[in-house]
């Protein structure tokens, strides 16, 4: 006979599972490239949009979980007002602070539409900003004081950019070795060799 907190227990754990999904946790690998970059996932870490070149030459996204984590925020999926008012692109790969060096991201970025109704971009902003050595809010009182150098200055490029071929790409595959291709043993030296 199965006592009453059992079933009680089974029915707990099977509203929990439903309930979650009817709340639906968001899952980076789940995401399609329309909603990945910008998205923070239910354990409250970043998602990324990831580009590869599969073997026909052919372009395929993937989204997937980061370590970065998100400050008190999970479950979101950024709205298009502040992909818009923040002058993001949802096909945006990696997670940079490049584009802090851009005046007109910056100063799109620290406009009131953005900084002030999108918590999740100034989060995620506002860190990468620390990580090279810079306070968002003083980079954005510059913008506002329209003082074009400012902390600009402080702020440096992670990287080289590499240019893009000057003609498209054509990937193509080798085919395996024509005939078999058989190794065969050789027994070591039984005397060390003298020099």
């Amino acid at each position: 006979m199965v006592s009453s907190f059992k079933i009680l227990s089974i029915l707990v754990l099977a509203l929990a599972i439903c309930v979650q999904a009817a709340l639906g946790e968001i899952i980076c690998e789940r995401l399609d490239q329309d909603t990945c970059a910008y998205a923070i996932s239910s354990s409250g870490k970043r998602c990324l949009l990831e580009k590869r070149i599969k073997r026909t030459g052919e372009e395929a996204y993937t989204c997937r979980t980061s370590e970065i984590e998100a400050d008190r925020l999970k479950n979101w999926i950024e709205k298009d007002q502040c992909i818009k008012a923040c002058g993001l692109d949802r096909k945006s790969l990696g997670i940079s602070s490049d584009s802090l060096l851009e005046s007109r991201f910056s100063q799109q970025l620290c406009s009131p539409q953005c900084y002030h109704s999108c918590p999740n971009v100034v989060d995620l902003y506002f860190n990468l900003a620390a990580a090279e050595g810079v306070f968002l809010p003083k980079l954005c009182e510059v913008h506002e004081g329209n003082v074009r150098r400012g902390l600009m200055a402080d702020i440096k490029s992670s990287g080289y950019v590499a240019p893009g071929p000057d003609h498209p790409v054509k990937y193509t595959y080798a085919p395996g070795p024509a005939e078999p291709v058989t190794y065969t043993y050789a027994p070591a030296p039984t005397t060390p060799p003298y020099y």
